[in-house]
């Protein structure tokens, strides 16, 4: 299994300033490189404390490709529904020639009204331009002359420059959460799967049938190619001295977490959309908090020897290629954040 360092910025003003917290994430994606993980990951989200540090995921991993050698730059994700293709082809193939062919291209739907509204974009259609983006972003990737005509953009013979520098493309990304149909065209596509936190326990054997149904839908349409399907998943870590010392370090960072993640859910309380079945209860329930139980559930938090079972567990429960340790919950001191990473690659990872 492979293991990187993800960053979701819970954070605003109030908590610290921007350049603090881009100084502080650079620093930690230099130290992944240098302890040998291979991805490090960064999300796109605007307007609110919920990730609002973190617009433009491609020019983050663009100051981070300059400061390490070897750690891939994932984007996780790109919000496909509020980019053109040819603006975003172009920047993609740009930061992939930047980082000498490092990139890992990920894409998440956007799923925040808010934001939605601050673009001016109709929810009802999000999904569909969602996959017809990043189609038409992929085909200008891989292909030399690319014509389009869709709802929400069109262009002949467009030739994208800079050309990518992986052949044909760079590895492709897509984030899923509820719907089976998301998970499917994944898979059909040939794509890879990015998940979210692990799910809360009752929920696990609904999580296990969407990978399985990706998984399937992949090995169907490209098991022929050689290529196998990739999960990988974003958990929130904290490693303690016992695991009470790890859960006492944890609660209230992850409180403050989905403090702000329920601020921004709220934009769904007024509202419905029929490209979001589910989303309005799936919403109500996250923002009602968690419970102890529930933190422990959805993060890897206890001692090198539990955090060892967790991910073996996890493992086992869903098949995992990849794990990408969300480090910045909460709004933590970069002490915590690289004692976490350091303590992991030192007494967890040669055990496993």
């Amino acid at each position: 299994m492979k293991f990187g360092v993800s960053f979701l910025p819970d954070t605003g003003p109030a908590d610290r300033p921007a350049a603090d917290y881009y100084a502080n994430a650079l620093k930690l994606s230099a130290l992944g490189d240098r302890l040998g993980y291979t991805y490090v990951k960064m999300t796109e989200h605007y307007l609110k404390p919920y990730g609002g540090y973190s617009p433009s995921p491609l020019m983050f991993l663009a100051a981070a490709a300059a400061q390490t050698k070897s750690i891939r730059l994932m984007t996780g994700g790109i919000q496909a529904s509020f980019h053109h293709p040819i603006q975003l082809a172009a920047e993609v193939a740009q930061l992939d020639a930047i980082s000498n062919g490092r990139l890992e291209l990920g894409f998440a739907r956007a799923f925040l009204p808010y934001e939605f509204e601050a673009f001016g974009i109709d929810l009802d259609s999000s999904k569909a331009r969602f996959q017809q983006t990043i189609d038409a972003t992929v085909r200008l990737l891989a292909e030399e002359s690319v014509s389009e005509d869709t709802p929400f953009f069109r262009y002949r013979d467009a030739q994208s420059l800079p050309r990518p520098t992986q052949q044909p493309r760079p590895p492709v990304w897509v984030a899923a959460l509820l719907t089976p149909s998301s998970f499917e065209w994944i898979g059909e596509r040939g794509f890879n799967l990015l998940m979210a936190a692990p799910p809360r326990k009752d929920a696990l054997a609904k999580t296990q049938d969407m990978v399985a149904l990706y998984r399937e839908t992949f090995e169907r349409h490209h098991g022929h190619t050689g290529r196998r399907p990739q999960v990988a998943i974003s958990i929130p870590l904290m490693i303690g001295t016992s695991d009470a010392h790890a859960l006492a370090l944890a609660e209230p960072r992850l409180r403050h977490h989905w403090r702000y993640f329920a601020d921004a859910a709220k934009s769904w309380e007024q509202v419905q959309s029929s490209a979001y079945q589910g989303y309005n209860e799936a919403m109500k329930n996250k923002m009602g908090g968690m419970d102890t139980a529930d933190l422990d559930a959805t993060a890897v938090l206890g001692t090198p020897d539990t955090v060892r079972q967790r991910i073996r567990a996890l493992e086992a429960d869903l098949g995992l290629d990849a794990i990408l340790w969300h480090i910045d919950y909460g709004a933590q001191p970069y002490e915590l954040m690289s004692n976490n990473l350091e303590v992991f690659a030192r007494d967890v990872l040669p055990g496993l």
